[in-house]
């Protein structure tokens, strides 16, 4: 029976304490003792609220903390790397959050890090754990649609607060790094290759400078192609589309899917335009960050492998890399 891993979360981040800890508290194989802020206060209060054991006033107090074997990193964007770097040294391994860097230069130095310390380090894009897109995957490499030409996704809310991290340039705030990551994460996951070139459209906050709206043509090998738009200033919305040549498939909720209902995709076979050709596939209720948090214990034990090493996350932050670039420069950028 696989052990539980002891995890120290660095930081009292909404994503951690709202979706992942909770998640990761209700899951077979993972055990969160630690909290650390550096307000001790908070980290106290959000301790006592999730009912973990301890709290920290500073992240060297956790990552100091023997009992604790790994290390779930939901800081703000700019001190992924610098903190994941840390607690490899301290002999953690970490699960950081995406984007994992704010470029592929800054990301290549885990690889060192990783290598020194002998500790799994991953980027927390969940989704990939998540049955929907697991199935969407096999569906797509199988053959059950064809062959797979075009995948368009779209990914927005509205957050116009400009105290919040989303909201700050300087730190890795805007919508591509926040949620445009995930269309370029699925749909390398579900083509299993590399784009080789991007074009961009980039729209900018005026007062705040990060990108709002961003609009994307990847094209990958054999002429296949992602379309995605991202906002950070428009209504709630996510969808993607796979588009296959003798059907296509929907995920009504691709990203944010919900844990308290079944998840479900939809397969068209296109013989008309009202459905007739429409089935769905539902899922039994799962948590894809639960999901995430055991699939990584796993891995730590060596009772399964982790199908994605930090080069993965470093390949998905080059292509992030060339879209700001084609933005920037109303060009082609090849990878």
């Amino acid at each position: 029976m696989t052990a539980r891993l002891a995890w120290g979360v660095l930081s009292t981040a909404k994503i951690g304490v709202e979706k992942v800890i909770p998640a990761m508290q209700a899951s077979a194989l993972c055990r969160i003792d630690a909290i650390a802020s550096r307000d001790r206060a908070a980290a106290e209060r959000t301790a006592k609220s999730l009912g973990i054991a301890r709290a920290y006033g500073s992240y060297e107090e956790l990552l100091a903390d023997p009992a604790i074997e790994a290390i779930y990193n939901p800081l703000p964007n700019h001190l992924h790397v610098p903190w994941t770097i840390r607690a490899l040294a301290a002999g953690k391994h970490v699960l950081c959050e995406k984007p994992i860097a704010l470029n592929a230069d800054e990301a290549r130095q885990l690889i060192a890090a990783r290598d020194r310390s002998g500790r799994l380090v991953a980027e927390a894009f969940m989704v990939r754990h998540n049955p929907q897109w697991q199935r969407t995957r096999e569906l797509a490499r199988t053959g059950a649609i064809g062959e797979v030409r075009a995948i368009q996704t779209c990914f927005s809310y509205f957050l116009r607060d400009p105290a919040n991290v989303r909201n700050k340039a300087d730190i890795g705030g805007g919508g591509l790094y926040d949620i445009g990551c995930y269309a370029i994460a699925t749909a390398r996951y579900v083509f299993g290759a590399e784009p080789v070139r991007v074009a961009a459209l980039i729209e900018r906050d005026p007062d705040m400078g990060i990108d709002r709206l961003t609009s994307a043509l990847l094209e990958f090998p054999g002429g296949r192609h992602l379309t995605f738009s991202c906002s950070t200033q428009a209504s709630l919305h996510q969808h993607a589309t796979i588009l296959g040549t003798k059907a296509r498939i929907e995920i009504p909720i691709p990203f944010n899917a919900p844990n308290d209902r079944p998840n479900r995709i939809i397969i068209d076979d296109g013989r008309d335009l009202l459905g007739g050709g429409a089935r769905a596939e539902e899922f039994p209720l799962a948590d894809q960050y639960a999901l995430q948090g055991d699939a990584f214990v796993r891995a730590v034990h060596g009772e399964a492998a982790w199908e994605f090493p930090i080069e993965d996350a470093i390949a998905n932050m080059r292509v992030i890399d060339a879209t700001f670039r084609a933005g920037e420069t109303g060009v082609w950028v090849a990878l």
